[in-house]
């Protein structure tokens, strides 16, 4: 009856994170459903090696369900990356679960993102696909029309119909909202980052960020690292 309970619980927060429920997510979170150390199997005697395969073991399960659901493989391959890079540098069974925590919320805003985007039509998400896998590469209008194969004034005027602006500003938009994860959770420099998304130079990087968070990729990425200190301390 114990084991019965424990794999229904399992089954009711994969599926919650499935279906994008961000809200529901974050009370599992709350009330404590959300704990690796739930997990009764032994994989160390070491507290905190025996947490940290758990979290790897979840993180490949996460992506693999939320691929199943429609979240792409490099997208769902870099939210597990990302964070297993984290753990790699924690110590503290709390900030373990905390981490863990944050792991299910970001994979269950993401499937929340596209159960909206559902309704948008099968040129535009392919475009959008096409954009999120490719960010560093050519991303001209005329690539993206040979992609869906439409006329490239007309995917302009679909995309902006649907998605509610412009696909050069939705590009910019995606490569700097991967550029702050980034800048969050990985140690790239500036530069390799600018590289990575395709920007013609680090300047351009730097404005384009900028214009859009309101601070540079330095500021942020210094925000984020004193604001992380401040949580492990307290």
């Amino acid at each position: 009856m114990e084991r019965h309970c424990r794999i229904t619980k399992m089954n009711i927060r994969y599926k919650t994170i499935q279906n994008g429920d961000a809200e529901a997510t974050a009370r599992l979170a709350t009330n404590g459903t959300l704990k690796l150390r739930n997990n009764p199997r032994i994989l160390s005697e070491n507290t905190i090696r025996n947490l940290c395969y758990h979290f790897v073991i979840e993180s490949s399960t996460l992506a693999r369900l939320c691929m199943e659901s429609g979240l792409s493989h490099d997208e769902a391959y870099t939210i597990s990356d990302i964070y297993i890079r984290k753990l790699d540098r924690i110590t503290d069974t709390e900030e373990i679960e905390k981490l863990y925590g944050q792991m299910c919320m970001d994979y269950a805003a993401r499937m929340g993102e596209i159960r909206k985007e559902s309704a948008i039509s099968s040129h535009v998400r392919k475009c959008i696909d096409y954009i999120y896998e490719n960010l560093g590469c050519d991303l001209s209008m005329k690539v993206l029309a040979d992609v869906t194969g439409l006329n490239p004034s007309y995917l302009s005027r679909l995309f902006s119909k649907e998605i509610g602006c412009p696909i050069k500003q939705f590009i910019l938009s995606a490569k700097v909202d991967t550029a702050q994860n980034l800048l969050r959770h990985s140690e790239l420099s500036y530069s390799k980052i600018a590289v990575s998304l395709g920007f013609s130079s680090q300047s351009a990087f730097i404005a384009v960020f900028s214009r859009f968070v309101h601070m540079t990729p330095r500021a942020y990425r210094e925000y984020y690292s004193l604001r992380g200190v401040k949580d492990t301390n307290n």
